[in-house]
């Protein structure tokens, strides 16, 4: 199996793993993400979205296992980085979270656009 389908299928588990963590553990991400959730309403929010959304956009490449479902992981990520880089730099938003997940971001878009 080549390299670049072995990363792209680390960065498609990676993404289902913190989707996983988000699902299940939502309170264990709010220190990283910068997000309170005081309320039921708002861990429903973050289960919702860092645990739903993330486990099925790791699980469609893996399904389908189709290059266009890898391309619409990659995309993803890109729009999450390209939203990212312009709330560092409008909100100078530039803690040492915010530049990890930025930084995960492009790798995974480049690495699962090629």
């Amino acid at each position: 199996m080549p390299l670049l389908t072995i990363l792209k299928i680390a960065a498609a588990v990676l993404t289902i793993a913190t989707g996983l963590l988000g699902l299940i553990r939502p309170r264990a991400i709010t220190g990283f993400i910068g997000l309170e959730a005081p309320g039921a309403r708002g861990i429903s929010e973050l289960r919702g979205i860092f645990g739903g959304l993330f486990i099925g956009m790791g699980l469609a490449p893996l399904l389908y296992a189709t290059p266009e479902t890898y391309r619409m992981l990659g995309l993803a990520y890109l729009a999450i980085g390209i939203a990212r880089t312009f709330s560092i730099v409008y909100d100078r938003s530039t803690e040492r979270s915010n530049l990890i997940s930025l930084a995960v971001e492009y790798v995974f878009a480049i690495l699962l656009l090629l």
